[in-house]
């Protein structure tokens, strides 16, 4: 069925393709957090244990509404590993020391390369593709993500 929802078919093809770099982005954190949750070590293990399980729980909801706004401008979403890990900016191994402090800093860097890319393509979907929706969408996950890249800034002083 057709996708008639005010944005032309090749500015919702553009702005899908973008969001499923956002989508890889956003898999491989998830997974790096669920990593590091299930790995972390030290005196302060059970505080950052918890801490990283309501990160990773945070992601998953994340991951589900990307995919989501994706399917409302009416294209289909690749939930195969192998794609999300071509389309991805981030690295999915993590070579530190399995303490708060190593991961902390690892996903830190995550979270601000995902903030990045969407600071990046926020005004692009906004006038260039005539899509003030996703922007206004990407904008709020920006948020979220400026909110726990604080948060883990502030563990590391």
């Amino acid at each position: 069925m057709k996708t008639a929802i005010g944005i032309s078919a090749n500015n919702r093809k553009i702005v899908s393709d973008q969001l499923a770099i956002l989508l890889a982005d956003e898999f491989v954190l998830y997974t790096k957090t669920l990593n590091a949750h299930w790995n972390v070590e030290g005196p302060d293990f059970h505080s950052v244990h918890v801490y990283l399980e309501d990160l990773y729980n945070e992601s998953a909801k994340i991951i589900d509404v990307v995919a989501e706004r994706i399917r409302q401008l009416g294209h289909y979403v690749s939930g195969n590993l192998k794609d999300m890990l071509k389309l991805t900016h981030l690295s999915e191994q993590y070579e530190g020391e399995n303490t708060s402090a190593g991961y902390y800093k690892e996903l830190l860097s995550d979270h601000e390369s995902i903030i990045m890319f969407i600071r990046g393509n926020i005004e692009e979907f906004n006038d260039a593709h005539k899509d003030a929706g996703t922007g206004d969408f990407i904008t709020g996950l920006m948020e979220k993500h400026e909110k726990t890249a604080w948060m883990l800034r502030s563990h590391l002083k």
